[in-house]
C-alpha cells in the first residue's frame, strides 16, 4: 500500500543558504531510492526556516528501508548541522474511509 511521509524541518535562520543546499543535496539521492514516487518540499511563507517535506512511497515497506539506510553511516545526510529543533516524521498510509 502506498505511503506518504511527512517530515517537518525547523532551520536555523542564520544558516539558511547552506541548509538548502544540503537539503536539495539529501532529497537529490532520496528521490533516486527504490520505491520513493515523489517528493515535494513547502516552505513556510510566514518563516523561510520552516520547511515541509511530503515523500510518497510505494509501500511502507520502500520507506522503512529507506529510513533504515539513513541510519547507516553510509545514509547519513549531515543536515543536523543546520536543524533548529528535531525534525517530526508523520508517516501516514491511504485509507478509504
Amino acid at each position: 500500500m502506498a505511503t506518504t511521509a511527512i517530515l517537518e524541518f525547523r532551520l536555523r535562520p542564520d544558516q539558511l543558504e547552506a541548509a538548502y543546499a544540503t537539503v536539495h543535496d539529501v532529497l537529490t539521492v532520496t528521490r533516486a531510492f527504490p520505491g520513493c514516487l515523489d517528493i515535494e518540499v513547502l516552505i513556510d511563507t510566514a518563516d523561510e526556516a520552516h520547511l515541509v517535506v511530503v515523500e510518497h512511497w510505494e509501500s511502507l515497506e520502500a520507506d522503512s528501508a529507506y529510513r533504515a539506510w539513513r541510519a547507516t553511516p553510509e545514509g547519513a545526510t549531515g543536515l543536523g548541522d543546520f536543524l533548529a529543533a528535531v525534525p517530526v516524521l508523520t508517516i501516514l498510509t491511504s485509507s478509504e474511509l
